[in-house]
């Protein structure tokens, strides 16, 4: 399998590069792709061990950076806007750190770089069950088994996206083994902040109200290296461009357009 990240492009113009949270895929931005494709050239990401990109040992920021800096290099794109959502916030941060003279614009949605002690437990047992029961039949039968684990519907509707239809029947194409196995990397801090590195570029933050994963006592962490920085808000939850998806939408074509002084 190739070492490149999978992509799905929309639209033509200045360069967006989306990245997707833990357990999503490009799939998930096809709507807002498809919106914002009217004034850009977008670029939805399936970041390692997820959608449709290689699977691999490590999960670390350091390490998807340089896969996204790989992908941009064999595209030719030497300077793009770059949004990232919640794990792919994260990339994101890091790799504007390293690399600022790459990114034009970042925008990070509700994310901090931060440790976080959120866990994922339930979830990463439920899709390591569900994996080791492939194939499944029907869709149904996947979704009540992980009930067992996950209660909330509309948790299980979103990881239910990772099952795809193979010759046998659906599989989960997460590589669940590898993400388990480098969770505590996902919930670290990007590695760069611990090394004093700012981006100095125009920064834009959007984060739900109804999340803890920004709080305001977070803030001086975001300024100490992206001192360039903006704060949005939105009535929503950490799934923020879905539940709000006209409002978050509108909010970044209009940081992406306006003028810098």
């Amino acid at each position: 399998m190739s070492s490149l990240l999978a992509h799905q492009r929309y639209g033509q113009g200045e360069p967006l590069v989306v990245m997707h949270g833990l357990f999503g895929s490009a799939d998930n931005w096809r709507g807002l792709a498809r919106r914002w494709s009217d004034e850009f050239a977008v670029w939805c990401l399936d970041l390692r061990n997820h959608g449709r990109s290689f699977h691999s040992l490590g999960m670390n920021y350091s390490q998807q950076a340089e896969d996204l800096l790989y992908w941009l290099d064999s595209e030719d794109l030497e300077k793009v806007n770059l949004l990232g959502h919640s794990m792919g916030g994260k990339v994101a941060m890091e790799f504007a750190l390293r690399y600022p003279s790459r990114v034009n614009k970042l925008l990070v949605a509700d994310i901090a770089p931060v440790r976080y002690e959120h866990t994922h437990a339930a979830i990463i047992d439920g899709l390591r069950a569900l994996h080791e029961a492939e194939p499944w039949h029907e869709r149904r039968e996947a979704d009540k088994f992980l009930a067992d684990f996950v209660s909330d519907v509309q948790t299980r509707l979103f990881l239910l996206t990772n099952l795809v239809r193979a010759e046998d029947g659906l599989r989960l194409r997460v590589a669940i083994e590898e993400i388990a196995r480098d969770y505590q990397s996902i919930i670290d801090a990007p590695p760069a902040m611990a090394k004093d590195r700012s981006f100095n570029g125009p920064t834009l933050v959007l984060r739900g109200q109804r999340s803890d994963y920004v709080t305001d006592e977070l803030l001086p962490e975001f300024k100490h290296g992206f001192p360039n920085l903006e704060l949005a808000e939105l009535d929503a939850g950490h799934w923020l461009h879905a539940e709000q998806a006209e409002a978050f939408g509108q909010l970044v074509s209009d940081f992406l357009t306006r003028v810098e002084k």
